[in-house]
């Protein structure tokens, strides 16, 4: 295949291809709306997400989490309709790399795939975690009997399980889409239904003066400026930014979805709306149930932080409480899967444009998928998560913590490549000047503030789990780490493929 088609001639394509493939070979058409929604949701993994983040957010914000879910939603808003804007002028799988490349030229359009690359690894090694101790946690419920779900601290069993996992959604990523919409149909149903159910119960709870403490809804909920402190307000936004994460995917997946122009984008913002209203209902209940105290239940008691749903589905869903493991299991199962669409789909572009070696831009003669990249991503993030698990679980909670700083650059730098880009079209319209310019440079600054804020923050020994290297706290030096080790391979890669570099492969340009 050839790695010197420019973006235009992709681009010159008609919305709709009729072709058996896309220009990269993978399959054309074979995604809809709903199954781009459906996999957009998957990726984000509402049910896990929210297990982790109720408890250290409310920690920080208190009753006022409706207000940070909020807040948290319009920079992602305001990054889907630059993505949206960005995918109907240039529908690329390559997305943050190709629009940050067409942009900026070669070498932000380069750190910009490398952060979601990087940023996609780290969740696929943690989403496999965490499938594994609820699987554990599970089969504890099922057979009652604690001594199974302590099998998951045994880090030789655990990796070993994370690995069967890691295999298994590989396997469905390398096969064709429809086996993967089929899959996510399954898991993304039966984990919405029960999160429904679990608001719609504990809200009964609260009606019938069952509740464990009941706490009135009120107004002041959703106002962010009731909020104590500002620390207080920016720790809660990095958290609920981290719960918005993965909608991207639905553009990663734009050649091979029916309508590529316009379905990506209409699906990003739908996916996006569809899990602030999810995350808005069970929050609510969450709070109005147990409240926000310190004790037994309530979303204030450090120790069931970690794991919320956990600790409230027996007083909420009594002997069905084993549906909320099983949703909380099936959540991050299908995450996993679906969240290794993204990067290989990126690798799979940057191979093509001649940014990586060939051998990345190899597509699947049967199942039309980027089948090495696809391997390669699996690899890489099933070595990852065992080197981390066997050295510290601090030091793999902490790369959570730092995936936060890579979803900000990425995002950060494609609503950035969307005004540059569109930069002659600002004022042609009304319309242009918002979804072109005011959205996606607001959406960019919020992120980029945070990136920087989070950066700075994260040097203090006592940030994120409190590990620290010569008083450096060690979310700083992850994310060091994995943002210089992209500057390394890049300059590796600069002499090896200078065609790319020169901007031979993927030329700089505007709308």
């Amino acid at each position: 295949m050839s790695t010197s088609r420019s973006v235009a001639e992709t681009t010159d394509q008609t919305a709709d291809q009729t072709a058996a493939t896309s220009s990269k070979g993978l399959s054309a058409g074979s995604v809809g709306l709903l199954g781009a929604v459906v996999i957009g949701i998957s990726c984000i993994a509402p049910a896990y997400t929210l297990t982790g983040a109720l408890g250290p957010t409310v920690s920080e914000v208190g009753v006022h989490l409706p207000a940070i879910f909020l807040v948290g939603f319009i920079p992602m808003l305001l990054v889907a309709f630059g993505y949206r804007e960005l995918n109907n002028a240039m529908p690329d799988s390559g997305t943050s790399f190709t629009w940050a490349t067409r942009a900026f030229g070669p070498w932000l359009g380069w750190m910009g795939g490398w952060g979601l690359i990087a940023a996609t690894i780290v969740v696929l090694s943690n989403l496999a975690g965490i499938a594994v101790d609820f699987l554990y946690l599970m089969l504890s419920q099922i057979f009652h009997s604690q001594a199974i779900a302590d099998v998951a601290a045994n880090p030789f069993v655990n990796v070993a399980t994370c690995l069967a996992f890691m295999a298994v959604a590989t396997v469905i990523s390398y096969r064709d889409m429809q086996t993967t919409q089929k899959v996510q149909y399954v898991l993304v149903g039966f984990q919405l239904l029960v999160l429904i159910a679990f608001g719609v119960v504990a809200a009964i709870h609260v009606f019938n003066g069952t509740a464990f403490d009941a706490t009135p809804l009120n107004l002041d909920w959703f106002n962010p400026f009731a909020v104590p402190t500002f620390s207080a307000f920016a720790a809660g936004l990095s958290l609920s930014i981290f719960i918005f994460w993965g909608w991207d995917v639905t553009l990663t997946m734009s050649e091979e979805t029916k309508g590529s122009r316009s379905t990506p984008g209409r699906a990003a913002t739908l996916t996006v709306v569809i899990i602030v209203l999810v995350y808005l209902f069970v929050s609510i209940a969450a709070i109005s149930f147990a409240g926000v105290g310190g004790d037994g239940v309530g979303l204030g008691n450090p120790d069931i932080q970690e794991n919320v749903f956990f600790a409230l589905a027996g007083p909420v869903l009594g002997p069905l409480a084993i549906l909320m493991s099983i949703a909380v299991l099936s959540s991050s199962a299908a995450s996993l899967q679906s969240t290794a669409v993204s990067p290989a789909r990126t690798l799979l572009a940057m191979g093509h444009y001649g940014a990586l070696p060939a051998r990345f831009a190899r597509v699947s003669p049967r199942f039309m998928t980027p089948g090495y990249s696809t391997v390669v991503s699996a690899v890489v993030a099933s070595a990852f998560y065992a080197v981390m698990r066997f050295v510290s679980e601090d030091v793999l909670w902490d790369t959570i913590t730092t995936l936060g700083m890579m979803i900000c650059f990425y995002y950060g730098i494609t609503a950035f490549a969307c005004v540059w880009f569109f930069r002659t079209k600002w004022f042609a319209s009304v319309r242009n000047a918002f979804f072109m310019l005011v959205c996606p440079l607001v959406g960019g600054v919020i992120l980029s503030v945070l990136f920087f804020t989070t950066l700075v923050d994260s040097m203090s020994p006592d940030y994120g789990s409190g590990s620290n290297i010569a008083g450096v706290g060690l979310v700083f030096i992850l994310g060091m780490v994995i943002l210089l080790s992209g500057v390394i391979v890049m300059l590796i890669m600069r002499r090896r493929l200078p065609a790319f570099f020169r901007g031979e492969t993927l030329p700089r340009g505007t709308a």
